[in-house]
């Protein structure tokens, strides 16, 4: 029984963190959109509407993303400094695209 809640629970580690680098670069992908196409049509080409949508999907994304975080940070017990460089890499362009490459390069130590 022990050794099927083991394999239970190395299996949930894993599941978070997969879902935590998708969700990550899908919101990456979305800020970036925002920074680069969005603002940039709203601001030269006075079309608004583009901010507004993508604004909304990157919001939504960024929420989930945080909730991912969290929920990652408390299977695999990391600590505070972890967490804390995983929220600042959603404020930073192309960070969660270097946090997605360190969770890929570690996960099979989680």
């Amino acid at each position: 029984m022990s050794v099927l809640k083991i394999d239970m629970s190395q299996e949930l580690k894993n599941k978070s963190v997969s879902q935590l680098r998708w969700i990550g670069n899908a919101e990456g992908i979305s800020f970036l959109v925002l920074l680069f196409i969005a603002m940039p049509l709203k601001y030269m080409f006075d079309y608004p509407m583009v901010v507004k949508v993508n604004g909304w999907l990157h919001g939504v994304l960024f929420v989930v993303y945080i909730a991912a975080v969290l929920r990652t940070a408390w299977l695999i017990k990391w600590d505070y400094t972890r967490v804390g460089i995983a929220v600042v890499a959603s404020l930073i362009p192309f960070a969660t695209f270097v946090l997605d490459k360190r969770l890929k390069k570690n996960q099979r130590l989680y």
